[in-house]
């Protein structure tokens, strides 16, 4: 039930381009380079993927990591 609460609220933070956690932009955090999209780490220590083609973010997938 409480998923069912945060859920929109993180998927509008992505598409914001804000962390989940701590609400800060995650445009100018540190990043790395791959195959057409960017590990970014925010400053609480959540780590995301940018897809630059599309111009979106996501959590990363423990792999990834």
């Amino acid at each position: 039930m409480l998923k069912d609460v945060i859920a929109p609220i993180q998927a509008w933070l992505l598409s914001q381009g804000r962390c989940v956690g701590c609400g800060k932009p995650l445009l100018n955090k540190k990043s790395v380079k791959r195959d057409g999209t960017e590990k970014v780490t925010c400053e609480c220590g959540r780590i995301y993927i940018h897809d630059t083609k599309t111009n979106k973010y996501r959590r990363a997938l423990l792999e990834e990591v």
